[in-house]
């Protein structure tokens, strides 16, 4: 059977039993693709559909650096997919920099979705193997309580992940493989991708908003050189746990602001642990501790 039958007829008995489906596979096996023709055919079928983006680099609802969740209700719904109706921050591309902020993020999206959807589609990041990738999945699975896990592989790579999965957990597990017509995406074309999302995240008009060292999450030490932050990636947080969008440090003439086009309704700020140029958008990955404290 081609894959794209097989996958056809999985995605028709996701819709019918519903629930909580997470995606798993590493990169260009097309998870994205099928999470895009599950919410097609909830849609097509009824279901009042959630899906939540927990690829922090190849966003493909909100930006990247934060889990998203959208609405998925109508077609309009699904030609909209880039603008998230919820944001939680991680603040990092590469999710085995912060396991513990990247898995708790998508816990609180996925709660959050199942008081409103029957269907909940999890997209996931490629990081699918080792010691950090399969802790990441697993703290996932504790946190997210799937009813249903779809494995998307091109080889045999993720049957490790997969059975450490059906041995510490009752969720059902599908193993697919990938789509024939599955285009892979180059280093290139990914970065092009990250660069695009960030671009549209700091799309103009952006403002520059004066802010205190007492505003940030984890609290700065006394004494801190503010220089430091300068280039530094924040979540503008709205004072209830919610992201409001992305911003950056700039210090200037012995004054720190964030630069944001979402400063409404800032409350406080969370640091990440990126550095990014607003013009070219290159990121370069920060350690907090060193920031901080001069520590490696």
């Amino acid at each position: 059977m081609a894959a794209e039958d097989s996958h056809a007829g999985i995605i028709d008995d996701l819709v019918r039993r519903a629930g909580v489906v997470m995606l798993v596979g590493a990169s260009n096996t097309g998870k994205t693709t099928f999470a895009r023709r599950l919410l097609e055919a909830a849609i097509d079928h009824g279901r009042t559909t959630a899906f939540v983006d927990a690829d922090v680099d190849q966003s493909l609802s909100g930006p990247p650096t934060c889990v998203s969740l959208k609405y998925v209700e109508t077609r309009s719904d699904l030609d909209d997919l880039e603008h998230a109706d919820a944001l939680q921050f991680v603040g990092s591309i590469t999710p085995e920099c912060l396991v513990l902020q990247h898995v708790v993020a998508t816990g609180t999206i996925v709660h959050r979705a199942r008081d409103r959807a029957d269907l909940v589609v999890i997209d996931t990041t490629g990081l699918i193997s080792g010691v950090i990738g399969q802790s990441l999945k697993y703290h996932k699975m504790e946190m997210c309580r799937p009813d249903i896990v779809v494995g998307i592989q091109s080889g045999g790579e993720l049957e490790p992940l997969i059975g450490m999965l059906r041995r510490f957990f009752s969720m059902d597990v599908e193993v697919l493989p990938v789509d024939v017509h599955i285009a892979p995406a180059s280093p290139e074309d990914r970065h092009a991708h990250r660069a695009k999302l960030f671009a549209e995240a700091f799309a103009p008009p952006l403002q520059r908003w004066r802010v205190r060292p007492t505003v940030f999450a984890p609290t700065l030490p006394a004494g801190l050189d503010l220089s430091r932050l300068n280039g530094v990636l924040v979540g503008v947080m709205d004072g209830t746990d919610s992201c409001l969008g992305l911003g950056v440090l700039e210090y200037e003439d012995d004054i720190l602001r964030v630069q944001t086009n979402t400063g409404e309704g800032m409350r406080g700020l969370r640091l990440g642990s990126l550095r990014i140029d607003l013009i070219t958008f290159e990121v370069q990955r920060v350690r907090l501790r060193e920031v901080m404290f001069g520590l490696d």
